[in-house]
């Protein structure tokens, strides 16, 4: 009767802390988890982390540390009903013997609110121990009520030697005439496999795997057969998932820091990682307005320039347009200035209520609408001298007048701020001529 095939990852799946590499943060000696598994000591737990970083087998490892019966689902396969059932022989289990369960969730970012509540009580009353797992940021994804009930701890993508450590490590748990254990590789090809599995340790053991079935007899496997191993591996770049959002930040402040170079890597990032190029793009046009605003102008018609290219053309062609956008505005001149100025008149919209428009500033389309005042004592700025109404108010008259924009020192924006400080000059002399006529005492009739 033949075997059932076991993936090498599940072979060699780390049984204790030693046999673990990387995550050096958590398993370190003084560290929480550490500590945990050392005493069998049992918390509700959630592992935040990218695929393969060791979530699943840190699981299992405290339900083995503790002697709990360890019970998996996964949020993708599973629903209410597993859910019920799992709870309900946890329930039975601790009362004809008093056994713990830990009850492991993959991708619990998968489950709804209500879902993810269903396991409330059953934590609460010591039935399970609860351990997520997510490759999703759980302040965004779990509800309070579980976070509050489960310690968040953050894995990290192991490192190239951590993974040159783990195909050391490998002799240990395979029998010799395993087709991996036959490999002949060198340094140089354990670290091209370590550079392609981007810190995912069961993506590493994966390709060793491969590479062991497509060597030779004698273990060697041609180097070309070995980079097309490698190459069939992608970079982590979860669509919409944290890698996304994070690789997204990282190149729209690399934009904002004046670094051309960087932007473009993380543009690349982006795109080999299979990001849709007409996204940046909008993103793109975005960093235009917020940040090189005014002090440079020509940056959002470049940007908006290069998506219609980017539309035109498609990939990757219309990607050099993109690059080329990127570039313009790393090195532009920056101003958040009109980003600010929206951000305090909106706040200032919502907060002060509905203010009626002043009388001279209404439309006048009607005879009824003049009789009102609307529309009297507008003044024209077209027919004062140099087209500026000085002294005139524009804010809604139970409002103070606020300053909202306040041009940067660079770029084209110096020269505004030249010009709206003479305006602004004359609008102070010309307020305070008013102030002083007013308060001229009128001659007795």
């Amino acid at each position: 009767m033949e075997t059932a095939y076991q993936p090498l990852a599940d072979r060699v799946r780390p049984r204790s802390i030693e046999d673990m590499v990387g995550q050096t943060h958590l398993l370190g000696a003084g560290r929480p988890l550490r500590e945990m598994l050392l005493r069998g000591s049992l918390h509700s737990l959630v592992f935040w982390g990218p695929p393969g970083t060791g979530k699943t087998t840190l699981a299992r490892m405290l339900a083995t540390q503790t002697d709990a019966s360890f019970v998996v689902l996964s949020a993708v396969m599973s629903g209410v009903k597993e859910v019920r059932s799992a709870l309900a022989d946890a329930r039975e289990l601790r009362a004809q013997s008093g056994r713990k369960t830990l009850l492991f969730l993959d991708e619990v970012h998968r489950f709804n609110k209500a879902q993810q509540d269903a396991f409330l009580p059953a934590i609460e009353d010591g039935t399970i121990i609860f351990v997520g797992a997510t490759t999703e940021n759980p302040a965004f994804e779990l509800n309070n009520a579980l976070l509050s009930r489960a310690r968040v701890m953050l894995l990290k993508p192991l490192d190239r030697e951590d993974l040159v450590k783990l195909y050391q490590g490998l002799a240990a748990r395979l029998d010799e005439g395993d087709p991996v254990m036959r490999l002949q590789l060198s340094n140089d090809d354990v670290m091209l496999l370590a550079h392609a599995a981007d810190g995912d340790a069961r993506r590493f053991l994966g390709m060793l795997e491969l590479a062991g079935e497509l060597a030779d007899d004698a273990g060697q496997l041609d180097h070309e057969l070995l980079l097309s191993v490698a190459s069939g591996q992608s970079q982590r770049f979860d669509k919409g998932g944290d890698a996304f959002y994070d690789q997204v930040s990282a190149l729209h402040k690399s934009v904002r820091g004046s670094d051309p170079d960087a932007a473009l890597y993380w543009l690349q990032r982006m795109l080999t990682g299979g990001c849709d190029p007409l996204y940046i793009a909008r993103r793109v046009l975005r960093m235009a307005s917020e940040d090189i605003g005014n002090a440079d102008p020509r940056a959002l018609t470049i940007a908006l320039d290069a998506w219609q290219v980017l539309e035109r053309l498609g990939s990757p062609e219309g990607e050099l347009a993109l690059a080329q956008a990127i570039v313009f505005l790393a090195v532009a001149a920056k101003s958040n200035a009109v980003y600010s100025a929206f951000k305090q008149s909106q706040a200032d919209a919502q907060s002060s209520g509905s203010l009626d428009v002043p009388l001279h500033l209404r439309n006048a389309p009607t005879g009824l609408a003049k009789t009102l005042g609307h529309g009297a004592e507008y003044r024209y700025a077209h027919d004062e001298p140099g087209a500026f109404a000085a002294g005139v108010d524009y804010f809604p008259e139970a409002m103070p007048a606020r300053t909202y924009y306040h041009p940067v020192a660079r770029g084209l924006e110096t020269r505004i701020a030249e010009k709206l400080a003479e305006l602004r000059r004359l609008n102070t002399a010309a307020k305070r001529a008013g102030e002083a006529l007013s308060d001229q005492p009128k001659d007795a009739t």
